[in-house]
């Protein structure tokens, strides 16, 4: 019989949190052992919560080395074992282990969805023993103490095995995938050219790379077409509006033409006002993906920013768990406590109370569903400490999202007003709010336009102060953003909600794509083009999509983990032999875009010394130390070069300088905020830096 209760979570701030919820002091006491931290709550027994970093275990190959493929035998391992430089995970698990000898219970009270079911269960079986058929499971979506309590009182009798056999089969599917494609590519690469590079693709990162080349493609093989637009500008009672004319795009300059010579009147005349009265629905609450979509649109946060804020807003326990992909806010959160809690911020104060008076509190709900965790929403707690400014947005937009969510629609109002001039139509169109309903609880993050329109009456006369031809041309699609391409993902249902913001920031990573508006880089074409030229199953959405659906069934228990493991194998067979067979050929494709990627990087942008050549980042053979200087240099044409700091990551902004018009780079130092380097001597910002 032992003599302790174990819990194991993800991370130490959870452990902390759970282990002083659970303490009948509140207080529980902080132990470190080999550097790691766990703490000892007393409840009539001995607690103790120790925690994870995320994962301790991960899937690697059976037999070592990297320069083979293809790999289709694995086993899970700790991480130190596969990974460089995570030797620090072996003082955590020989940790765990210790705590959990002679523990009389053992609980899992990691994050309840596929990630943190995973870890749970890897620490349970390898760390503690095969623990993980006698494991009790945690299930929570808020770290407040009234849900860590409640949780502990009503434990589930097992481990959520559903959820771990679909996240089992999604690390083994990706690792399967991951390693031998970028393998295959990393290889051929390292073989032609001789230097090594890592090109990585992956069940979901090529069909997400193949979004992006599409779009660039149609962008960059658009030709734009002329059309013209005509538009009136009328006056009523002294104030002027545009009115719009009857067709958007006129064809031909001499229709245009025609159109404008027959509207020379000065008057028209009003034929029907329309007026028309509509609801507009208060918003569903944020699920993971709406958040991040919203917070891009309003802040130009990644996804992966986003996703990291919220990650530290719940565990201060100042929201419920971000990674959800519900809209739905169940009645046992208590949406009253939860008001009341958010009622001591002055600024809510008002908007609280008056939600508070109503009779029933019922959300705007949306369609999706998940099992694991209700829609994001506040817990009512109030900081404990200062939020720096990202923090404060986000948490402020999932708090007056909530509040929106119980608020009476918004009423509005749409004029039409159509306008005969010479027999040919305009029309005017007015929109105001006249009851603001849940508009007030979302400001400032609403976006609705007002176009306040004076009384006007049919027959009315109209003075037209002038008509307008607009020159105008076609515009190719817009460019993805991480928000965008987000959306993308979700709608083409690939990916999951904790995994998108990730690769995204992999396509970033890998040099794949540059900018805020995704541009493909030369690299990233090549790459795609080798996959769709000998692999087009692997960057088919259709494969990737049918992939997740299996998971789904897995965790429902409508499909096996073995089944769909061969399934990937049987598909990566002839793909990976393909990918052999055509080493050669893939390594110069690719080496050569790898090599123009690497100039790419270094350049600054033209050079305003001689005008026609390049300034790059080079390094001096003799010191060793980087400069800028001029392509012309080599040609003996040019001998501009400019010093650069030596310490930290230096990088071409993209911008040019404020002042004086040069090109300019951004530097990184670590622990500091990235700056703006203009190296132009004579910049009248001399000895000033721009803060990004």
């Amino acid at each position: 019989m032992g003599n302790h209760i174990l819990i194991v979570t993800e991370k130490p701030d959870a452990a902390q949190r759970i282990a002083a919820a659970l303490d009948l002091n509140g207080k529980a006491k902080k132990v470190e052992d080999k550097g790691v931290p766990y703490f000892i709550a007393e409840r009539g027994k001995q607690i103790i919560v120790v925690p994870a970093i995320g994962h301790l275990y991960t899937v690697a190959e059976e037999k070592t080395g990297r320069n083979y493929y293809p790999v289709f035998h694995f086993k899970w391992v700790p991480r130190y074992v596969a990974e460089k430089g995570a030797g620090h995970i072996r003082a955590w698990l020989e940790t765990i282990s210790k705590l959990a000898e002679n523990a009389e219970m053992y609980i899992d009270a990691c994050d309840y969805d596929i990630e943190g079911s995973i870890i749970g269960y890897t620490l349970l079986k390898y760390a503690c023993g095969n623990k993980e058929t006698v494991a009790r499971r945690m299930k929570y979506s808020t770290l407040t103490k009234e849900e860590l309590e409640s949780a502990y009182e009503s434990l589930l009798p097992t481990l959520d095995f559903g959820l771990i056999e679909a996240g089992r089969t999604r690390h083994e599917v990706d690792w399967l995938y991951g390693v031998n494609l970028s393998r295959a590519l990393t290889i051929a690469a390292k073989n032609w050219s001789g230097r090594y590079a890592t090109i990585s693709t992956g069940r979901v990162q090529g069909p997400t790379l193949s979004f992006l080349v599409a779009r660039e493609k149609a962008i960059r093989s658009f030709v734009p077409t002329p059309y013209w637009c005509i538009k009136a500008e009328v006056e009523i009672e002294s104030q002027v509006f545009e009115a719009e004319y009857i067709r958007d795009i006129i064809e031909t300059r001499k229709e245009a033409e025609a159109i404008l010579a027959e509207c020379k009147e000065s008057f028209g005349v009003v034929e029907t006002v329309e007026l028309k009265q509509f609801q507009q629905a208060p918003p569903t609450p944020f699920d993971i993906g709406s958040l991040q979509s919203e917070a891009y649109s309003l802040f130009g946060y990644t996804p992966k920013r986003t996703l990291d804020i919220a990650q530290r807003l719940y565990l201060e326990a100042l929201i419920s768990y971000p990674r959800t992909s519900s809209q739905k806010l169940p009645p046992t959160i208590n949406y009253r406590e939860v008001l009341t809690g958010l009622s001591g911020i002055s600024e809510y104060k008002r908007l609280v109370n008056e939600l508070l008076g109503k009779e029933e509190l019922k959300p705007s709900e949306g369609g999706k569903e998940d099992p694991a965790h209700p829609a994001i929403y506040p817990t009512g707690k109030l900081p404990e400490r200062p939020l720096d400014d990202a923090e404060k947005r986000i948490w402020d937009l999932i708090a007056r999202r909530f509040m929106a969510v119980f608020a009476e629609p918004a009423l509005r109002q749409s004029v039409k007003v159509k306008i005969n001039v010479n027999g040919h139509i305009f029309y005017l169109r007015g929109r105001q709010t006249l009851v603001d309903g849940w508009l007030r609880f979302y400001s400032p993050y609403v976006r609705s336009e007002e176009v306040l329109l004076p009384a006007i009456s049919e027959g009315q006369k109209i003075r037209i102060k002038r008509i307008i031809l607009e020159d105008k041309f076609t515009k190719p699609p817009p460019r993805y953003n991480p928000g965008s391409l987000l959306k993308e993902m979700e709608s083409a249902g690939i990916g999951t909600k904790a995994t998108r913001a990730d690769i995204i920031q992999t396509l970033y990573d890998r040099k794949y794509v540059r900018d805020e508006r995704m541009v493909v880089t030369d690299l990233g074409f090549e790459v795609l083009e080798v996959l769709q030229k000998n692999c087009p199953a692997i960057v088919s959405v259709e494969l990737t999509r049918s992939l997740e659906e299996k998971m789904d069934k897995i965790q429902a228990n409508l499909e096996k983990r073995e089944k769909v493991i061969l399934d990937a194998v049987e598909i990566l067979k002839p793909v990976v032999e393909k990918l052999k067979t055509e080493e050669a050929s893939i390594g110069e494709q690719l080496s050569c875009a790898i090599r123009k990627a690497r100039v790419e990087e270094r350049i600054i942008g033209a050079c305003p010394v001689c005008g026609n050549g390049l300034l790059m980042i080079l390094y001096s053979k003799k010191t060793g130390k980087r400069f800028i200087g001029c392509t012309n240099f080599f040609k003996e044409l040019c001998r501009a070069s400019f010093p650069l700091p030596q310490k930290g990551s230096i990088a071409p902004s993209g911008k040019a300088c404020r002042e004086c018009g040069w090109p300019t780079v951004q530097v990184k130092m670590r622990g500091k905020r990235p700056w703006t380097l203009c190296f132009n001597a004579n910049c009248p910002s001399k000895g000033e830096s721009d803060a990004q």
